[in-house]
Parts: structure tokens; sequence; C-alpha cells
């Protein structure tokens, strides 16, 4: 059972929920009046950001991080633009690992050159970096940086160690270079969910079943968008540390901003254990703590578990979904093909049912979620009791790092896996986000990784192939493997097991891990491979600026995935002008040349020529807006292009989202609701204008969009900014922008991150 709260929730004792309706009985357990504002300060949240909090007031935080992490598609393009904002060391701890560009044959060797780029900055700068196939970055994190009462920022939206006691954040680029300029994380101060487990998981139940329950709960309601999540109750002691970590992990596909648990004995062996037991401390919510939402799961009554394409809040128990299986299945490919920019390819999962069962292709256990020793044990076990011997299926398992890989050999672990028909891999992440188990056109595949979004898996819908993931837990896929396919719940599998105990070993961190903290050499030089290219040069704002529309998607909710593609263009995640190319390809693969064009008029009239050479329209559009305005120049508007989306943004934290929209000249965003925080502040960070809009757009894709005095309206209050669509007859348009901070204005003037940072 998950119960969500209406309205906020008292926690006294850590033990009794008392709705805020209710508030007298708080009064009744405590003895005493107590203010919801005294309770707000009772949560763990509270008092870890209080400790970072730099600002003087918990309305307005400015927060500085103790450590941070990127990794091998992301680290280059945060040290550039750090380094060209003036930075010349690594002022906290900086963690680069190599887990998703990790194999060097796709690309041929440009991948090698950002992993060579990446260990020369940490040499130079004072860096900790971690070789490919050595752990996955949030295994690493987990194992050797996360701390009770910590906070940790990383380039990748999964960074979340709450399970340790870390509040840990997934931001795009821009935020991290805040940090190594020694500048703050921005924010108001959160609202916290708590989250109450209580009951014992059953033996079949993993923690993705957990955790797919979870978003299915709360992902379309919003109900903890960009809150924290923070998770107490008596259940917590009913799973492992390690376990908890799988479950931590996935509380990125809620939109929550981050997560953090409460510790206990179990917290402090897994610390102790990986020789870190002074990074201890209990963590508790005081005796009487205010959360702002509230969360109630009866572990026990969770089942195994499937998040149906194209999205982890697609939630249905297994069982569900196979006394079900036409409707689900014909609703599943219906909401596919809807999306489809290619409308003559159309996916099918219907003809996957053979004798009223769900045949499926392949299986991957894989990366920050799946890859965990509890994971990887809990397979073998399984498999111990058949194998994988379908020719039509195969089951791919990747470890999360090279300790975990270590003892599943020494206890004999990959021996089971191996016998059992697995193929056992090293840790990477590129199952995870289309780099690596690439399926066959056509398939259905099933992975314990942490998305399932749409051509996440590799697949290339604009060259006809066409692929798609649901999640599970490592138990029921490897139920799945041992039945031939068949997709089968784990329950009744798991009844016997107990898990045998890991031992971690530290060398293969102690041998190839280089840790140069506080160690840089200002006289070593960066290495540049041929495809590591600075940023282009970006123009500061002008006072007004005219918009043409590039592209319109009127999906519910566009991910990042669609804005910039992953998996095959990771090698060009070093080159802005190159991976550029690929902007929205798989959604609207005309976007590039339409924002081309655009920025060619936008550069004629820099240089001074007329715009209106280049785009014969803009006479007629500027002949509009002088019947309107007075005065209105083509030599001072600026001219840009801009995308419109419902609500853009949910997934990943990679800046490229944004970065590859204004390196194409794009100045604008317009959506009725940013999915998250973190795609926000990369569109700002990019120096593009963060619009949004109450109800349908009355505007098509070439149309243009004419927005007067547009840095006046960033200094005023930014409720109401009036623009108007040109090629409408000058229909009028309200705009707004939802509160900024000074300097995310600035930033925005400036054009980019970086000419602010030079600015200064």
């Amino acid at each position: 059972m998950i119960k969500l709260y209406d309205g906020g929730v008292y926690l006294v004792h850590g033990t009794e929920i008392v709705p805020e309706k209710e508030i007298a009985k708080v009064k009744q357990l405590t003895g005493k009046d107590v203010s919801k504002e005294d309770a707000k300060k009772g949560t763990i949240a509270y008092s870890i950001l209080k400790n970072h909090n730099t600002s003087g007031s918990m309305d307005n935080l400015k927060i500085k991080f103790d450590s941070m992490a990127s990794h091998d598609i992301t680290y280059v393009g945060i040290i550039q633009t750090a380094k060209a904002s003036g930075m010349d060391h690594f002022p906290l701890p900086y963690v680069l690992t190599n887990c998703h560009n990790s194999l060097c044959a796709v690309g041929g060797t440009i991948n090698e050159d950002d992993h060579v780029f990446g260990l020369s900055a940490a040499k130079k700068y004072g860096g900790i970096f971690v070789p490919p196939h050595v752990a996955v970055i949030h295994q690493y994190m987990r194992e050797k940086m996360a701390g009770c009462g910590n906070m940790i920022i990383g380039s990748d939206s999964h960074t979340r160690y709450g399970a340790l006691g870390t509040m840990a954040v997934g931001e795009g680029g821009g935020e991290l270079v805040k940090q190594l300029l020694e500048d703050t994380y921005d924010i108001a101060y959160p609202g916290v969910v708590g989250v109450y487990l209580t009951g014992k998981p059953n033996p079949a139940v993993g923690p993705h079943d957990i955790a797919i329950a979870i978003v299915g709960a709360v992902f379309k309601n919003g109900y903890v968008k960009n809150k924290v999540m923070e998770f107490v109750g008596p259940g917590i002691a009913s799973m492992s540390t390690d376990y908890r970590n799988s479950v931590d992990v996935m509380t990125t596909e809620t939109t929550c901003l981050s997560s953090v648990w409460r510790t206990d004995e179990d917290t402090k062996a897994y610390l102790t254990q990986h020789g870190r037991g002074d990074a201890y401390k209990e963590l508790n919510p005081a005796y009487v703590a205010y959360y702002d939402g509230f969360i109630y799961i009866d572990l026990s009554t969770i089942k195994p578990m499937i998040a149906m394409p194209m999205h982890p809040s697609n939630a249905f128990t297994i069982d569900e979904l196979n006394a079900n299986l036409e409707d689900i299945l014909h609703e599943t490919e219906e909401a596919i093909n809807k999306r489809m920019s290619n409308k003559d390819l159309k996916y099918t999962l219907t003809d996957k049912i053979k004798d009223g069962k769900l045949i499926v292709q392949q299986g991957v256990i894989a990366g920050c979620s799946g890859g965990n020793y509890s994971n990887v044990m809990a397979a073998a076990h399984i498999l111990k009791q058949g194998s994988s011997n379908s020719h039509d299926f195969s089951l791919d398992v990747y470890p999360s790092s090279q300790p975990v890989y270590l003892d599943l050999v020494r206890n004999g672990t990959v021996s089971t896996l191996l016998e059992a028909g697995a193929i056992f891999k090293t840790a990477f992440c590129g199952p995870c986000f289309g780099a690596g188990d690439t399926p066959a056109n056509n398939a259905f595949s099933i992975r314990h990784t942490t998305r399932n979004f749409p051509n996440r898996e590799g697949s290339k819908p604009g060259k006809g192939q066409f692929a798609s993931v649901a999640l599970m837990d490592a138990r029921s896929i490897a139920v799945t493997a041992i039945n031939g396919g068949v997709l089968t719940s784990s329950e009744g599998y798991m009844d016997d097991y107990v898990e045998k105990p890991y031992e971690y070993d530290d060398k293969p961190y102690a041998t190839l891990v280089y840790q140069g903290f506080k160690q840089g050499e200002d006289e070593d030089s960066l290495v540049y491979g041929p495809n590591i290219k600075d940023w282009p040069d970006m123009e500061p704002l002008a006072d007004s600026v005219l918009l043409k529309v590039c592209s319109k998607i009127m999906d519910p909710v566009t991910t990042t995935d669609e804005l910039i593609p992953s998996g095959e263009t990771s090698s060009y995640r070093s080159n802005p002008l190159g991976l550029a190319e690929f902007t929205l390809s798989r959604r609207d693969p005309e976007y590039v040349g339409r924002a081309k064009d655009v920025n060619k008029v936008e550069q004629a009239r820099l240089a001074g020529e007329c715009p209106a050479g280049v785009d014969p329209e803009l006479k007629a559009v500027f002949e509009a807006l002088n019947k309107q305005f007075d005065g209105v120049s083509m030599k001072e508007v600026e001219i840009g292009s801009m995308i419109y989306c419902v609500k853009p943004g949910d997934g990943s934290a990679r800046e490229q989202a944004a970065s590859c929209q204004r390196v194409l000249g794009g100045l604008a965003n317009i959506c009725q609701e940013y999915a998250t925080k973190r795609y926000r502040s990369n569109v700002i960070n990019w120096g593009m204008l963060p619009f949004q809009m109450e109800g349908e757009p009355d505007f098509e894709i070439g149309d243009y969009i004419y927005v007067p005095n547009v840095k006046k309206a960033l200094d005023g209050d930014m409720k109401d900014i009036k623009a108007y669509v040109v090629t409408k007859g000058m229909k009028e348009l309200s705009l707004y922008i939802a509160p900024m901070t000074d300097d995310e204005k600035k930033i925005v003037k400036a054009g980019s991150l970086i000419n602010y940072n030079r600015s200064r």
C-alpha cells in the first residue's frame, strides 16, 4: 500500500503520523504547543541544508557542496567552461569517472581522447580520476565519497546518495562550474516530503520493485517535484544499505530535487566496511518534524513490478500485466506510436504474446541501480535453479564497480552466472543510455537500469529501427531468463535465499584511481584530442528580441533524450558544434536546419548586413512591427531560434540539452511547465530566456514572436511579459518567467554563464 497524504504532516517521535489538520494531537503527544515553523526545522534535510548554506537566510539558500562528480560525457565541457571562466584549481574534491564513454571503439579514438584529457585535468587542477571500467559514477561516490550529513553535486541526474545520509543533487554542468569558481548553488528553500516506510519486503521483492511503485505513485501528479524526499520509519531497518542504495537512486525519476534517509547501524557498517567509519553519524528527524507532504508505504504489500515503455512511472505489478496482456500492450503500443517522429514506422508489442504469455528478447542487469552486489547475488541465486537457455533471449550482467566484481569472482558468483548462460561484463553505464546492448529492431528488453525513455536503449526510429525497454528488478529478470524469455514474476523463487556477506577489497581503487586532490601541478598541460573544442562565442542579450519558432512539440512531456539524444552522440560531447547537429534529431529532424537558417540571419545582422537580405520574410515582419511600435530597427533587435514544448526536460541533467540549442543560435524556450529544475537551470546558464505561458500556443513553426524590452522585463516581476506573434496579424501573447535569482538574470543578460564569469 502506498498512501499520499493531502497536505502537511507532523511526525512525532519518528513513529506517530499526525496530519496538519489534527494539530491538537501533536500537543497531546508532546505536552506543549508546537509551531509549524519550528517543526520544519526538525527534518534531517533542514539540518543538512543549514550546515551547507552560506546566505544567512534559510529562505534563499546559497549552498557550497562537500564534493562533486562528473563522468566522461560531461566533465570535458565543465572543465572547459570553468577554465574559460578563470578557474586555476579544483577547490573541492572533484571525481572524474569514465563510465559512459567507456567503449572507445564507438567513435574511434575520440572517447579515449576525452579520458586522456580528464586525467590531464586531474593532474593539473588536483582531481580524482577513475579510469574506464573501474566503477560507475554513483557506485564510486557511494563507496569512497558519500557520508552522513554531507552534500554532493554531480553532473548526472542520478546523483543520489541519500541512503548514506548524503543529500546529493544532479545538475547541469553550469552548476558544477559555479562550485569550481567557489560560487554557490542558489535555490529557494525546498519543500520536504516524508517517505514513511513500514513492514518488510517479501523475499521476491527487490529494490527496483519498490522504486517503480514509488515512481508510479508520485511522478504524474508532481507530488514531490523539486522537493526533498526524506525516508523515515521502521521499515528502513528491514533493508540492507546496498538494497537501500538501489531504491534511492531511482528517486530521480520522481523529479524530486534530492533525497535523504535516516541512518542506522547498517549504514555505519557499510561505511566502516569501505574504510570510512568516521563518515558515519546517526541522522534522525527531531522529536517533532513537519513535512510538506507525506508518503506512507507498507513494504510488505509491494509486489514484483514492471515499468512499461516509455517511462519509469508506467508502473504495473507483473501479475497485473500478465492478467491483462492484450489491453496493456495495446495501450502501450498506441502511446509509443503516437509520439513516433517517423510516422511510417509502427512498433508492435502484442505480436510478442505467444500462447497467452509475453515473450521477451533481452534482459540486462546493470549500472548504479542494477549492478549492486545484492542485486547480482539475488539474480545468481535464481539462475542456479535453471539456465538462460533460449537462443532467442540474452542476459547481460554488469557489476557496478571493480571491488564488487572482485568479490563476485572470489565467491563463485561469476561462475554461476556464466554457467547459467549470462554474459558477465564490466562496470559501464551504456545499457542505461543507449551505448551498449541496443536490442534488435522490434525487440523488447527488460532491464534493471534507471530509465526506459524513448530510444534510450539506442534504437533510431528516423532510420527505421525501433525497440523498447521495460524496467524490472534483477530478480524477475533472472526468473524470466530461466523461463526462456517468458516474462515471469520472481515470486516463489527467493523464499529460501540468504545473501552471502559482501567482502569489500579496496585494492582495485588503490591500484587504478588517481588521487590528486590538493596536488595540482600548474605547469602541467591539458591534453587535447582533435575532437575537443572550445565553446563558440555567444552574444549578450539585446534589449528586444525576435524569436522564430523552430520546433513545436505537443507531447505531454519532452525528455532531455529527445532534446539531445544519448547513446550514439556520446562521442561528440566534447565538440559543441558537432554535437549540436543531433539536436532534436529523434523528435524533430528538421529542427537543426531551421535553427541554422535563423542563425545565418543573426550573423548577418551582427556583421552589419541587412537581415532581410538573408530572410526576405523579415521585411514584412518589421513593417508590421513598425505599424505597432515606433522605431523598431533590424539593426538593434536580436534574432534567434526558439522551441516550444509543453513540459520539457524530464530526465538527464545533461546541459547539452540546452547548450546545443544555444550554439545553434537559440534564444529562448517557451513551455507551460519545466519538467525539472535542472533543465530550467541549464536553459538559464546557457543564456536563454526560460519563458512560460498559460494555455495552448497560438503559433506554429515558422512564426515570429517579438518580445520588446525583454531586458527591462527581467528587472521587473516577470509575471506578465508582453510578446507578439507577428505572423498572426500582431496577436498579443502573454509570457512569464518564474522567479530567478539576481545572478541568473545577469547570466541571461550576459548571454551565457561563460560570458557572465568573464565579465567578473
